[in-house]
């Protein structure tokens, strides 16, 4: 493995381990008084196992009762006194409906006196789910937006007004009983009402917003999709305390500090990408081109999260394109590399976190027979950097705070 990989390994690790949410998580706990009334925990998203486990060693024996609600894989073993359920992401399946009904259940009959501990990440829309319309329905429109290259914001602001526990309704079924938000932030600029659908906040998304999102995309939904996107979601809710915990922008300090460690002089670009995947990695190689004649090791460091537009059938996921977008232009350079990473260890519906290409990539994934312009068009990523050692595996992290990319020019 060349020197520049390793680096790029080590900022990986160094940059999830520090955007785990255990530390936000006690911060938030220590010290708090939840009054005479029953604790009880609700978890949802893809770090719900991780906080729910941190909180539970802070609450002890104080805590009541508790379940979890996180993607396949994500459960890394048993919490006592909490139950702890997997289910389908990024599209909801029977199992989500199941473990969001447990926690309706759970919290169904609670007083005054009692609180609601809602640990909160992303993955929470997929996974934190009752649909008003039937499955199959949700599934198609779901599908539709993932396809279609709707920002996640736009997504949501659908998903809210077709589930009886998103956009600040799941806080009304608390009701009379407190709830207190803790939130991991998977969305740019943090916007509580949008993470995870915002299932204890209130929504400022509006109707005719959802409609424009219809229009805009031309997507294919039922009367009855349509008439639930005319009802509004609340806009006040009197029972709800939140504290957000991390972001993109803790992930990107943690990879500046790394890549400075190493002997890279580190320039944050942003943390707030928001562009397609392809034009991400476009951008790094141009970036690359330009500053190759330098004599000093850099590192351009962007948080965010990028979108795919589904042209074909093949398999990856935004972070993969990014890495694959950038062999091109990389080629031929002097010790260049863009690799990027889902902070939740899964990148698409693959096993990878992401994806790695430095300036031999292009040569070997043309000795392979793959050709990136092709490649890309029908989403094949993985596969593709599959054959040059190009993906980047960590296995679930216990955090989601958006998505890292990396362009390290090395001179040492």
């Amino acid at each position: 493995m060349s020197k520049i990989r390793e680096d790029a390994d080590k900022i990986v690790q160094a940059a999830l381990a520090a955007a785990l949410p255990d530390a936000a998580v006690k911060r938030a706990l220590e010290g708090r008084d939840f009054g005479p009334g029953r604790l009880v925990l609700v978890a949802a998203g893809k770090a719900a196992w991780q906080m729910a486990a941190a909180a539970c060693g802070i609450l002890g024996e104080r805590l009541d009762a508790g379940i979890v609600v996180t993607k396949y894989g994500h459960v890394k073993g048993p919490i006592p006194g909490v139950e702890c359920c997997e289910a389908g992401h990024p599209v909801p399946d029977e199992n989500s409906f199941a473990a969001t009904q447990k926690a309706i259940d759970l919290v169904s009959g609670l007083t005054e006196q009692d609180t609601v501990l809602f640990l909160l990440s992303g993955g929470g829309s997929a996974l934190f789910e009752k649909p008003l319309i039937p499955a199959e329905q949700l599934e198609d429109i779901t599908r539709q937006l993932l396809g279609c290259g709707a920002s996640i914001v736009e997504i949501n602001t659908l998903r809210k007004r077709l589930s009886a526990v998103k956009g600040g309704r799941f806080a009304r079924l608390c009701r009379p009983a407190k709830v207190f938000s803790v939130v991991l932030s998977d969305i740019i600029g943090d916007p509580l009402d949008m993470i995870a659908s915002g299932p204890a906040y209130p929504d400022s998304s509006t109707c005719a917003q959802a409609a424009a999102i219809v229009e805009r995309y031309g997507l294919r939904l039922s009367d009855e999709a349509r008439a639930l996107l005319e009802q509004e979601t609340p806009k006040e809710l009197d029972n709800v305390e939140t504290q957000i915990t991390g972001s993109v922008r803790q992930l990107c300090a943690a990879a500046e500090k790394a890549c400075r460690e190493l002997g890279y002089e580190p320039v944050v670009l942003t943390d707030q990408l928001c562009c397609t995947a392809r034009d991400a990695g476009s951008f790094l190689g141009a970036i690359a081109r330009t500053h190759n004649d330098t004599q000093k090791s850099l590192a351009f460091i962007a948080g965010g999260e990028t979108v795919v537009q589904l042209t074909g059938k093949g398999l990856g996921g935004r972070n993969q394109e990014i890495a694959l977008a950038a062999a091109p232009l990389l080629a031929g350079l002097d010790r260049a590399a863009v690799f990027s990473v889902g902070s939740d260890g899964t990148d698409g519906p693959t096993d990878a976190a992401g994806g790695y290409c430095d300036q031999e990539s292009l040569a070997a994934l043309a000795a392979a027979g793959w050709d990136v312009p092709a490649t890309l068009a029908d989403n094949d990523a993985y596969h593709a950097l599959a054959a040059v050692n190009g993906l980047i595996i960590t296995g679930p992290t216990g955090t989601n705070v958006n998505d890292l990319t990396v362009l390290l020019l090395d001179r040492q």
